[in-house]
């Protein structure tokens, strides 16, 4: 057996572990819950037993040939660290919009409908740890993953332009902008490398801990949503993904940069090209509730995918929606309702195709790369009428990713590093 890589994903409710092989055979996998953190002043100690906890958990044969680590963390999710790396507060979650006065003091700083403009994003983040008594002792601004791996490799301040992108670090430029650098909190402002760079080797502690071979290698991490996006394989412009989750996510390779705040939409720098996303509110939690999971099933069984639905619905959980329509306002469309149960389900199915298909449209007439070929993670990826519809509508090629976690896009990282991020020379497996 040759070497094997393993990538360590930490989401919103668990984290999971997937080793592979040089091959990206996968070798093994395992999860543990995480509790929520909201306010939980351990909740850095639990990421941390967590990580080690999966990383005990390997079969020594296996952890013993590591040759590379790679993890990511959800998207905004930040701590304040001093010199040696001690949280000095509880870590703000992704999720976590406290810094609202932030954001209308950023405002008159930062360009236009930037993307750091929200009181979720880690910029915001910092500012607002800046005015806590305890940042006198700071040293480090450090997002989940970058803390994470830190613990394996023991050098901080490092982060990677995935997880920095909402911290205000300029992908394109490769540098934090003017505007960021003339801010007090410029100091702790982390060194921001390409996703899948080297950072070091494991500490000589972890060897002993953990078990680790002494010469593998740590690398830069990403975010969760795209570590699942390299999980699917997609690597030229052109191809995308469709995560049909609780709300509908659209990702899309592009030789061009997207952004566009009023729809949501922003960029992922991806080597030379660029990850261009938006998320529509429709989804699998419109589904939810109307049908349970076993309706679902039977009834998709029994759509005729090749026949269009006549009932032209707009499926949102509320009113609002961002992405492919920018109307915080707009109410959900779900009239009139047919008295055959399988008829509603159609209509809704083939409602959420137009929103995929009008969000690809919008993607495309802001510049991006044409979709090609599209890949498909997600709940809904498994049922086969929907994906029917799907291609009919967006005359496209459809078809379920090979594989969807995160930790095993983790681990495509590990193994590959930069090569990984979708240059336009870059190899396949």
């Amino acid at each position: 057996m040759g070497e094997a890589f393993l990538g360590i994903d930490f989401g919103t409710s668990g984290a999971r572990c997937s080793v592979i092989d040089d091959h990206a055979a996968l070798l093994y996998t395992a999860q543990i819950d995480l509790p929520p953190s909201e306010e939980d002043p351990k909740a850095a100690q639990v990421w941390r037993e967590v990580l080690f906890d999966l990383i005990a958990g390997i079969p020594l044969p296996i952890r013993s040939i590591l040759g590379a680590i790679a993890i990511d963390g959800t998207s905004g999710t930040a701590l304040l660290c001093d010199q040696q790396g001690r949280p000095l507060l509880p870590p703000l979650p992704y999720n976590d919009d406290r810094a609202l006065s932030e954001v209308e003091a950023l405002a008159d700083i930062a360009p236009p409908d930037h993307i750091t403009l929200s009181a979720s994003s880690s910029l915001a983040k910092l500012m607002w740890f800046s005015k806590q008594s305890q940042f006198r002792s700071a040293h480090h601004f450090l997002h989940q993953a970058d803390w994470l791996a830190a613990q394996l490799h023991g050098t901080l301040g490092m982060s990677d332009y995935h997880n920095s992108l909402k911290l205000g670090y300029d992908a394109a430029a490769l540098c934090y902008p003017e505007w960021l650098l003339a801010l007090p909190i410029q100091p702790l402002l982390p060194q921001v490398v390409a996703p899948g760079t080297i950072i070091g080797t494991v500490l000589p502690e972890m060897e002993k801990i953990l078990g680790l071979p002494s010469a593998c290698q740590i690398r830069a991490g990403t975010t969760d949503s795209i570590a699942a996006f390299l999980a699917s394989g997609a690597s030229q412009p052109g191809e995308a993904v469709t995560s049909l989750g609780s709300t509908l996510v659209l990702k899309l390779l592009s030789t061009t940069r997207v952004d566009a705040a009023a729809y949501g939409i922003y960029s992922h720098r991806m080597g030379e090209l660029w990850l261009a996303g938006g998320a529509s509110n429709s989804g699998g939690a419109v589904l939810k509730q109307y049908f349970d999971q076993h309706e679902l099933e039977a009834l998709s069984a029994q759509i005729d995918p090749r026949i269009s639905s006549p009932y032209d619905y707009y499926p949102l959980p509320k009113s609002g929606e961002r992405f492919p329509i920018n109307d915080p306002a707009l109410a959900p469309r779900l009239m009139p309702r047919p008295e055959k149960r399988v008829e509603f389900l159609h209509g809704l199915l083939e409602s959420m195709a137009r929103i995929e298909a009008q969000g690809y449209r919008l993607l495309q007439q802001l510049g991006a790369t044409a979709p090609s070929r599209i890949l498909t993670a997600g709940g809904g990826a498994r049922n086969p009428a929907w994906t029917a519809i799907r291609k009919r509508l967006l005359g496209l090629p459809v078809s379920a990713a090979e594989q969807t976690e995160a930790s095993y896009g983790a681990a495509q990282l590990a193994a590959r590093g930069t090569d990984l991020l979708c240059l336009p020379d870059s190899g396949h497996w």
